[in-house]
Parts: structure tokens; C-alpha cells; sequence
């Protein structure tokens, strides 16, 4: 059952400049769905605007079978919607309490809700109460990282979208984050994932969504893509091969 869509968007950044074409896709809910293909496709851009961030010019946003095109982020948010992007998002002179206390400001009036929360977000990465009372910037990118995904969970969402949640990340650490993120589909959470690192992103995935200069190219299952994915990589630019 799907319980995250667009349809048939188009998103321009500058006038005319169509970014995405009439792109569609669906996210079913407690899976893993991922957004791949080369760069400059409009794989960031989707997600920007799945999540409110950008309005399309046309096409809609449908939620739980309802239209949320043109809602503020705060309304996706409390719809149950969270959003991590790629760039860094951490107060570096904050400590990672206090961090995660600016992501839980829909909770602050129920301090129990509050607690519970943390709690679930250090079951995820204990990393985060043991560091709890040093500055962020103290952090290890891959903790930081941690940081960020911890501060969306605050709210429990039932979607979680993605924004190259691995790049720069060492192997170990990127391995990490993808065993977080089956636990948490385990725990049926929909995740919506941009991944440039394709190999271990499709490992993971329920369904595939490949987009190539801003249209939809070709999806699938990930049953369906097994024994073909290199071929439908390989004419982009950029890739890296040992991904």
C-alpha cells in the first residue's frame, strides 16, 4: 500500500528550467525505496519537494491518500513526515542533547514524550548518550551524521526521507547507517533513500526508481533489477565504479 506519492510533477528552480519532468513514483509504506541515477538528475530536488520544501508548477503530493501539495514543512512534519539532507545540518557549538532537544520543539510540551523519544533515538545509536554533553563538532562525521538521523526520529515518523545519508562517509561507517536503516524499516518505517552509492543502497531496497535528466527512466522491485543493475548504470556520468 502506497503511503507516499507524486504525480506527474514537474519542479523549475528558474523560470522555464524544468528540473523534474512529469515524474512520478510511489513509496509503499514499510519499505525501503530508492532514488538513484547520475548526477544532476533531479534525485535531490524529488526529495525536496516530497517534502514541501519546493512547490511543483504541476502534479501533486499525496499522503495517506490525501493531497498535501503546498503545505508549510512544519505541517509534513506533524503529518509524520521527516527529512534529512545531504549537506550538514548539526550546530557544531551545541552539545548533541542539546541538538536533539532543538529537533523535539513539537514535543516540548510533554516532557515525558519528550524523554521517550530520546530514549528511542538511543536505542538507535547509543554513540549519542554516551556523547550526549560534548559539542557537536567534537563528532565524528559518521557520527554526526547519527546526529542528524537521531534528531528526525524524534518525532517517530512514519516516512523518512533521505538525502546521501552515506557520502563521505568511511565503508565501516557507511555499513552503519544501512543496518540502521533495515532495523528501522524492520520496525515498519517507510524510507524514501537518494543514494549515490548504488550497490550497497539497492542491497537494502524493496524498489528502485531510476531517474535520468530529470524524467523517470525505469523502476522496478529489487527482484527485478538482480543481474541487470550494472547495465543500467553504466552509461552514467560520474559513476564511480568502486561504489
Amino acid at each position: 500500500m502506497s503511503i507516499l506519492s507524486a504525480k506527474n510533477i514537474v519542479v523549475s528552480y528558474y523560470g522555464d528550467i524544468s528540473v523534474l519532468r512529469d515524474v512520478s513514483m510511489e513509496a509503499k509504506e514499510g519499505e525501503i525505496t530508492i532514488i538513484i541515477g547520475p548526477n544532476g538528475a533531479g534525485k535531490s530536488t524529488l526529495l525536496k519537494t516530497l517534502y514541501g520544501l519546493l512547490r511543483p508548477k504541476k502534479g501533486s503530493i499525496i499522503y495517506e491518500g490525501k493531497d498535501i501539495t503546498g503545505l508549510k514543512v512544519h505541517e509534513f512534519m506533524k503529518l509524520g513526515l521527516a527529512y534529512v539532507p545531504q549537506s550538514r545540518t548539526v550546530f557544531p557549538d551545541l552539545t548533541v542533547m542539546e541538538n536533539l532537544e532543538l529537533g523535539s520543539w513539537i514535543l516540548r510540551h510533554d516532557k515525558k514524550k519528550v524523554n521517550e523519544a530520546l530514549d528511542y533515538v538511543f536505542s538507535f545509536f547509543p554513540i549519542l548518550d554516551e556523547k550526549k554533553n560534548d559539542k557537536a563538532k567534537t563528532l565524528s562525521g559518521g557520527q554526526q551524521k547519527m546526529l542528524e538521523v537521531g534528531r528526525a526520529l524524534l518525532t517517530k515518523p512514519k516516512v523518512l526521507l533521505l538525502d546521501e545519508p552515506t557520502a563521505t562517509l568511511a565503508p565501516m561507517l557507511a555499513k552503519e547507517i544501512y543496518s540502521f536503516l533495515v532495523r528501522l524499516r524492520d520496525e515498519k518505517t517507510t524510507i524514501v533513500l537518494v543514494d549515490q552509492n548504488v550497490r550497497q543502497a539497492f542491497e537494502i531496497a524493496n524498489y528502485i526508481y531510476v531517474l535520468e535528466l530529470g524524467e523517470n527512466s525505469t523502476q522496478g522491485s529489487k527482484k527485478e533489477f538482480e543481474g541487470k543493475l550494472k547495465e543500467v548504470i553504466k552509461d552514467w556520468l560520474n559513476y564511480d565504479e568502486s561504489h
